[in-house]
């Protein structure tokens, strides 16, 4: 997303921004924000975030993205790095975090499982990711987006972070446009799903 491009009231920006801003009260130390795109929430949280934060650095598989987000976003906490979620050896190029965001991405990955342990082992003892999806039909069936292998059921996200991978806690939380709440209101379709794990 090219947020200078986009109208303030475009809902898909609305909902990108209010991800962020809920997010933020968790970074803290080192932070990294992985598939970040073109880094403006990661620049969001730099500036938000400067006397909790130590650092933060945008990693997004795109180089054109890390590029942009090169050109049009400064702060010195803040830095840009190319680099693959999957890829078992980041831990040893960019190191571990007190803080993860990830954004939408999960649906983007042939292997969410795969993923997911990858973010754990890139999350420092006692560090926080926080990690948000789209819900959808499920784990191997074809869903509205050709960027999307799929779009994990409810159910399948929760079961991530209770059965695959042994994080310490995990609260689950549900986006409705720019609102956020632990518990389901009857009337409303719930779109996106938050999990705020510690390991």
């Amino acid at each position: 997303m090219i947020v200078e491009e986009m109208k303030p009231t475009n809902g898909m920006l609305l909902e990108h921004v209010a991800r962020y801003y809920f997010a933020s009260a968790y970074v803290k130390g080192n932070a990294l924000d992985i598939a970040c795109g073109t880094g403006y929430g990661t620049k969001m949280i730099a500036k938000g975030r400067k006397r909790e934060i130590s650092s933060i650095i945008g990693v997004d598989i795109d180089q054109d993205a890390i590029t942009y987000a090169i050109q049009h976003y400064y702060h010195p906490l803040l830095g840009f790095k190319q680099g693959d979620a999957l890829d078992k050896n980041l831990k040893n190029t960019i190191g571990t975090f007190d803080t993860i965001l990830s954004f939408e991405t999960i649906e983007h990955v042939p292997n969410d499982k795969d993923f997911l342990e990858n973010l754990y082992e890139l999350l420092a003892p006692g560090g926080t990711l926080v990690l948000s999806t789209p819900f959808g039909e499920g784990r191997g069936k074809p869903c509205g987006s050709p960027f999307h292998y799929h779009q994990l059921t409810e159910e399948e996200f929760t079961s991530l972070f209770k059965n695959d991978v042994p994080f310490e806690h995990v609260e689950f939380y549900y986006q409705h446009g720019v609102m956020f709440e632990k518990e389901k209101r009857e009337g409303l379709h719930y779109p996106l799903g938050i999990a705020v794990c510690r390991k």
